[in-house]
């Protein structure tokens, strides 16, 4: 059963509350004399949350406890207590949630010793959330269910809830009262593979990307299938077992595992986010309307869309009515509490802030691929001319070396200062096809030079985009260099506005996208299914899973399938899930562990008797510098972790449920990529910490990197445009004469038109908010969350290695050696600021602070 913290509010005020209540628990309970003697008894009490509307459960759910030392010879599982209903419960409502707190009394034989498991079965007629239960044995014994999971009517499920107290073992080392117990939860936790999921059903299958074309509307809605085939391999997202094709309306009842939902309240918070942040184009009293969806007239034009920090607002009511139809009712009513008004404008990105026009300097472009939302693909160039896969840059040596601050070239390059970032041989297959669609695409190469004061000053632009005929030898290819002269430095600037597309779409389809949600969602479903609640590591890695799945089933409906957000607003299209799909040949777990992925681009070299794993090439990379430290933290606490519960090698070789996991993961959750070399075998603990700090750092460090900077960087469209409507015009024809005529109106015409950048700003406003019940990395959503001393004491120290990094990302921050850490914007790096003691969070723009999962 899941110990998954699915849900809901300031967790630990509230354990302390039960602290408290346990301890007058134990002194009340002494002075009760039970006609049975108090000696055979096991008191407790059970915290269930429910909406205002509902009564609680009340007599109609009853509750039993398996012994964790008492066999029953005819079930080979514990004993079983005996049945207790809940009754006379005391309600508190908080934050529009009612939590009843209900006291129990069990009967046991002498001798049963300590409760193991929890059986909770409910007769009313709705579900309700189960958040802990607490026991008191006759030898004052506390004993702590974590539970945080619906339970569901047994008119619907046919079976009782089993919930394992939050003591951890290894499969070995299970108690004999629990084994069968443990085997039969997984089992049913794995389900047939057939069927089609119904909203309490608790199952965890695979199940290719089926489901994003739409072919119903047309010809234009058909998308390939994602996944299991040699041509469109892809990670394998959860089944849901109903049927592909959808009728058109957005319908956000997806079927999600119940303990893999988000809380009613951030569903409700995260709907509330979209319809403030889409009322930008909803609205009649917005200017942007989509009717009139033409280029911006000038830059201040765009700048009218944000605000000037006055709330410019209107009622919530104009907006919530438009989308009622897409959203299901009761979700409808809780969201229209939480809009009482709108903000027509958009807030103000931070690259704007402190300089309106910073974002046009070389040395910003530079900065960006350091410090910015997409630092993971620069790589330091070890030969010259770069290479692809398909071509050879036509960058000559002749275009750059007088560039170079006075080192000669092969000084430069000796001295690992000539940096690339390559959009170019991956995109050129899928360029033609993108052109049809009303986009000018290009692929591009940018090589940039590592200055003495480690910013980096953009060398050469390469762009390629369609030519006439129908090869790839049909390509056009341009060099542009950054000039001072008005009309080539206006062409530079066009071309940067190509290379920004080409990282955007990049940005958000890979960094984003599939190297975060997408690789991480087969872990989540391996480990539901052959992990037990009660194994360590499933423990350690559950909150860095919290609401992954649910965020990825949304995404699938609104932002990544036919016709859905991102479509509309990449210059990728309608191919942008197949190109995520070519892209995934060449992923690589291994390569995602941080240190590895740093040597790999060069960025950094391999020194693997550093704990660091690898020592950067210089210090002011914001991304690789704050990131080392991150992953440093993670790889200790990890590596403490496993330590407390495998002696060895061997201890880890024959732990059976990991075991199934790791095969599981590799044959079928990435089994398009069963036959790489590269995967461990899982054989030795250094396999399994590897392993474990690879996947958190991906969940928790990696996600914040790329998401939380979004709005920053990409909510200011002529910074990071998404798409662009037009080529850099070339010498000579009619495209060219207009350029020359006002290089400003050319470049604001080749942005997206205004209902795209719109959606876009929407989109990034949205995917840069934090929701206010996010757990933070170093935190966990209850003080009860393992049965282990040791556990927490390495667990606070990890907490506290975070707070220091927290300390020296401030100082990195205020030093003006490190020129890229603000760079000409003023933007301080803080994508990966733990913020490890935030407790009630302020939600909404931060651009800092890690939380444990993928949770938006």
């Amino acid at each position: 059963m899941d110990s998954h913290h699915h849900h809901h509010h300031h967790l630990c005020n509230k354990m302390q509350e039960c602290f408290n209540a346990i301890q007058n628990k134990i002194s009340d309970c002494n002075s009760l004399q039970d006609r049975h003697g108090s000696r055979y008894l096991i008191n407790g009490k059970v915290v269930i949350e429910h909406s205002p509307g509902l009564s609680g459960p009340g007599k109609s759910a009853t509750v039993q406890v398996y012994s964790s030392t008492v066999i029953d010879p005819n079930t080979r599982k514990g004993k079983l207590s005996g049945k207790a209903c809940l009754k006379k419960g005391k309600s508190s409502k908080k934050d529009g949630t009612k939590t009843t707190v209900y006291k129990i009394k069990l009967h046991v034989e002498p001798g049963f010793g300590n409760p193991g498991a929890f059986l909770i079965e409910n007769n009313h007629k709705h579900r309700f959330f189960l958040q802990s239960a607490t026991l008191v044995t006759p030898e004052n014994k506390v004993i702590h269910f974590d539970c945080g999971s619906w339970v569901y009517p047994i008119k619907d499920t046919n079976t009782s809830r089993l919930f394992f107290s939050n003591a951890c073992y290894l499969p070995s080392k299970t108690p004999a009262c629990l084994v069968e117990l443990r085997k039969e939860e997984l089992k049913s936790l794995r389900g047939d593979g057939t069927g089609e999921r119904k909203e309490w059903d608790r199952i965890y299958d695979y199940d290719v990307y089926d489901d994003l074309g739409n072919p119903e509307k047309g010809p234009d809605d058909v998308r390939p299938v994602l996944g299991g085939s040699r041509s469109r391999p892809y990670p394998r997202r959860g089944r849901t077992g109903r049927p592909a094709t959808k009728n058109g309306t957005i319908n956000l009842d997806t079927y999600v595992p119940p303990d893999e939902r988000c809380s009613p309240k951030k569903l409700s918070e995260f709907i509330a986010n979209a319809i403030q942040a889409t009322a930008h184009f909803l609205l009649p009293e917005a200017k942007s309307l989509s009717r009139d969806s033409g280029s911006f007239e000038s830059f201040g034009d765009i700048r009218d869309l944000y605000s000037n920090n006055r709330r410019q607002a209107t009622r919530g009511t104009s907006v919530t009515e438009k989308v009622k139809k897409f959203i299901p009712a009761q979700l409808f009513k809780d969201v229209t509490h939480m809009i009482e008004e709108v903000d027509i404008k958009f807030p103000l990105p931070q690259i704007i802030r402190a300089n309106q026009f910073a974002w046009k300097l070389d040395e910003e472009f530079g900065r960006q691929m350091l410090a910015g939302t997409n630092p993971t693909r620069i790589h330091c160039l070890r030969e010259f001319p770069p290479r692809g896969t398909l071509t050879e840059s036509y960058i000559e040596q002749s275009d750059i070396e007088h560039n170079l601050d006075g080192l000669s070239f092969e000084q430069a390059m000796k001295q690992w200062r000539i940096y690339v970032l390559d959009h170019h041989d991956y995109l050129l297959p899928f360029l033609r096809k993108m052109y049809s669609e009303g986009v000018c695409p290009c692929a591009s190469r940018t090589l940039l030079f590592l200055r003495n004061d480690a910013t980096l000053k953009p060398l050469a632009i390469e762009l390629s985009y369609p030519g006439s005929s129908n090869n790839v030898d049909g390509m056009k290819t341009m060099v542009f260099l950054p000039e001072k002269e008005d009309i080539p430095q206006a062409l530079w600037q066009l071309a940067k506005a190509h290379v920004a597309a080409n990282d955007s779409a990049y940005h958000q389809l890979i960094s984003h996208w599939l190297h975060t949600h997408a690789v991480v969602e087969p872990f989540i479903i391996a480990t539901r299914r052959q992990l037990s609640v009660m194994h360590p590591i499933h423990r350690l890695l559950d909150p860095h899973f919290k609401d992954t799945m649910h965020i990825n089933a949304l995404a699938r409906i609104v932002l990544i399938n036919a016709g859905g957000i991102l479509e509309k607003t990449l210059f990728t299209g309608k191919f942008s899930m197949e190109l995520s799909s070519e892209l995934y040949k060449q992923w690589r777990f291994d390569e995602q562990a941080l240190p590895s992925d740093l040597i790999k681009r060069c960025m950094a070299l391999d020194e693997s008797e550093n704990p660091r794993g690898a020592h950067m090439l210089f210090q002011d990379y914001p991304y690789g510098l704050d990131g080392l430290d991150i992953w440093l933290a993670i790889q200790t606490w990890v590596g403490d972790f496993c330590d407390i519960f495998y002696e060895d090698d061997a201890s880890v070789k024959s732990d059976t449920e990991i075991q199934a996991w790791w095969s599981e993961i590799r044959n079928v959750g990435h089994g398009d990529k069963r036959k790489e070399k590269w995967w461990c075998q899982m054989t030795t603990k250094a396999d399994l910490k590897r392993t474990l700090t690879t996947l958190v750092w991906i969940a928790s460090a990696l996600h914040a990197s790329v998401n939380f900077g979004q709005y920053s960087y990409v909510g200011y469209p002529p910074n990071r445009p998404s798409r662009c409507r037009k080529f850099v015009p070339e010498e000579g024809t009619m495209e060219f004469a207009e350029f020359l005529k006002d290089p400003d109106k050319y470049f604001l015409n080749m942005l997206p038109d205004r209902f795209e950048a719109s959606l876009g700003i929407a989109l990034m406003e949205v995917l840069s908010r934090h929701t206010s019940e996010e757990v933070y990395l170093g935190q966990r959503a209850t003080s009860e969350w393992i049965d282990n001393e040791q556990v927490k004491q390495r667990f606070e120290k990890f907490n506290k290695s975070l707070r220091e990094i927290e300390k020296q990302i401030v100082e990195r921050n205020g030093d003006p050696e490190l020129m890229n850490r603000r760079g000409p914007a003023k933007v301080p790096y803080k994508l990966l600021y733990p913020d490890a003691t935030k407790v009630e969070t302020p939600a909404g723009i931060t651009a800092k602070g890690i939380p444990n999962s993928i949770s938006i």
